[in-house]
């Protein structure tokens, strides 16, 4: 029971966010309400914010199971690996399995998914937010190799970059360019970025 009750719950969850990203990219996140959405997905409301306490967890949740990522490649990295080429190789990796966050994916909703929270103001605000966690994560797991304002400044260094590269990676989707097409240019500018970030431990 404890099993079917917990498939119900993830099932639900699912139906929710799908059910508010595809009327948030048809109509706009400041369009449609959380009563609209809750409607949609043939739930009530307190049930919709009992999965997600607000409007921006609707969308953002997508991206969660990325919270505090770096930290973790930094400390589970080979033996004798640097912390930084652990995290160029796990960017690598990202691009080459079209990983959403590494901004190399040219499915449309995607696409649009990147466009909705980059373009509104709360959501770009909450990741902003992520990130600032994510950058005092890897801050932490760095001091375990270098001092306090060395892990601080490389740990922002980090986030900027994967941003940047992102960023970039999704705008030249959006002008026309297939991810396929995109992939080798796009790990070489992973490859220059990284290079330019100091070499610790």
């Amino acid at each position: 029971m404890t099993g079917l009750r917990e498939r119900k719950r993830r099932q639900t969850h699912e139906t929710i966010s799908a059910t508010a990203v595809s009327l948030f990219l048809e109509r706009g996140f400041d369009e449609v309400s959380v009563a609209e959405v809750a409607a949609a997905a043939q739930v009530s409301k307190p049930t919709l914010f009992k999965y997600f306490p607000t409007k921006e967890d609707l969308v953002l949740h997508r991206i969660s199971d990325h919270q505090g990522e770096a930290a973790r490649i930094v400390r589970g990295r080979e033996a004798g690996e640097a912390p930084l080429e652990a995290l160029r190789r796990h960017f690598l990796a990202g691009l080459e399995r079209r990983d959403p966050v590494t901004g190399l994916n040219d499915h449309p909703e995607v696409l649009g998914y990147h466009g909705m929270v980059f373009t509104t103001p709360t959501l770009a605000a909450r990741v902003f937010q992520y990130m600032a966690r994510d950058e005092e994560a890897l801050a932490v797991a760095l001091t375990e190799i270098v001092d306090e304002l060395t892990a601080r400044l490389v740990a922002g260094q980090v986030l900027a970059t994967q941003r940047v590269l992102a960023r970039r990676n999704w705008r030249t989707l959006v002008e026309g360019e297939t991810a396929d097409r995109a992939h080798p240019a796009a790990a070489a500018a992973a490859d220059h970025a990284f290079a330019l970030l100091p070499r610790i431990g």
